[in-house]
């Protein structure tokens, strides 16, 4: 299936023809593409989820600035320092960063713990997750040593971005943020969520186009599990077989895209993480945060593994994917896009 080439509505009709069950051969397909790039390898990622503070109004996010029933944290330097010392003996070679828009950050603080981190693991991959940023800061960033920096798009049509945030927020400034990490030289990360309120297989069909323009480094996509403090409690969630589909046709789309298999996708179905594999999937992040604080950084509802320790939780997750038929790499694990 040649989707590369296929228009809008071309698009849109691969997705309403598969919505509700995925074909067999839908999936084949984009597993054998993700075979013939990166083999059964399913590279690992060590999340440390590091303030849970934001300044915007997402309407979907559990952590938005509006929810006065998050308890909210942050973690020094030496925590999150502490949190790669455990992940490195465990094998992690990638840390991914990850924090609500939290002015407390600032540049300086940023970059002193990725300095940090890179002066103590050289061999490391450092991943920023903490959304639209000025260019000079992601420059600044960049300096300081981070390799990966990763933000959803969402959505890549303007009407249905309105809809899911405050006007303050535009899709405009978000999609330029993305052209401008990949200037920078950053291994970028967008995507976006399957199933939120409004969603057609129209603006999944223009998510698709968008990330054929930017051609990312890595795609991030996962089912829109409501919050029950979120403007969209009341809303039904993404579906595994339609998140299914997406990954696939992504994966067919950029064959060389580094493509999670997300905790929501875990969440929403007890093998959702091995079913993403077999759709063309493969990369996981286990959290490596504080135990402590892993359920205030609930985007969503009933996230999974937020009482694991780091080590019971790689020895799980070792084992679940061993047993799907792939091989965990701990390793950096760089994308093959260029």
């Amino acid at each position: 299936m040649n989707i590369q080439s296929m228009t809008k509505s071309e698009l849109s009709q691969i997705i309403e023809q598969n919505r509700f069950i995925p074909s067999d051969e839908l999936l084949k397909e984009a597993r054998t593409v993700c075979d013939t790039c990166y083999g059964k390898n399913i590279f690992v990622r060590g999340l440390i989820e590091f303030t849970n503070y934001c300044k915007n109004n997402c309407y979907y996010c559990g952590i938005r600035a509006g929810n006065k029933n998050v308890h909210r944290y942050r973690l020094t330097e030496e925590e999150i320092l502490s949190c790669c010392d455990e992940g490195y003996k465990l094998g992690f070679r990638t840390y991914v960063l990850q924090g609500g828009e939290d002015a407390y950050f600032t540049d300086e603080k940023i970059c002193s713990v990725i300095s940090k981190i890179k002066t103590r693991y050289p061999d490391c991959a450092v991943t920023l997750s903490i959304g639209e940023k000025s260019k000079e800061s992601y420059k600044k960033y960049r300096e300081a040593g981070a390799d990966r920096y990763l933000l959803r798009h969402e959505t890549a049509n303007e009407m249905h971005y309105k809809r899911l945030h405050p006007q303050e927020m535009l899709l405009e400034n978000r999609k330029q943020c993305l052209y401008t990490l990949r200037e920078l030289g950053f291994q970028v990360g967008a995507g976006f969520m399957v199933g939120s309120p409004y969603q057609t297989s129209e603006t999944l069909a223009e998510d698709l186009l968008f990330i054929k323009d930017l051609q990312p480094h890595m795609v991030g996509i996962g089912p829109f599990i409501p919050h029950c403090d979120s403007v969209f409690k009341d809303e039904k969630g993404g579906t595994l077989n339609l998140t299914l589909t997406m990954l696939a046709l992504v994966r067919l789309m950029l064959p060389k895209v580094l493509l999670p298999s997300t905790t929501a996708l875990g969440t929403i179905d007890p093998n959702g993480r091995e079913k993403g594999f077999s759709a063309g999937a493969n990369v996981v992040m286990p959290n490596l945060s504080p135990v402590s604080v892993r359920a205030d950084y609930a985007l969503y509802d009933n996230k999974i593994c937020t009482g694991d320790e780091a080590a019971q939780c790689i020895e799980c997750l070792k084992r679940r994917i061993e047993n799907a038929g792939y091989i965990m790499d701990m390793g950096r694990g760089d994308s093959l896009m260029k």
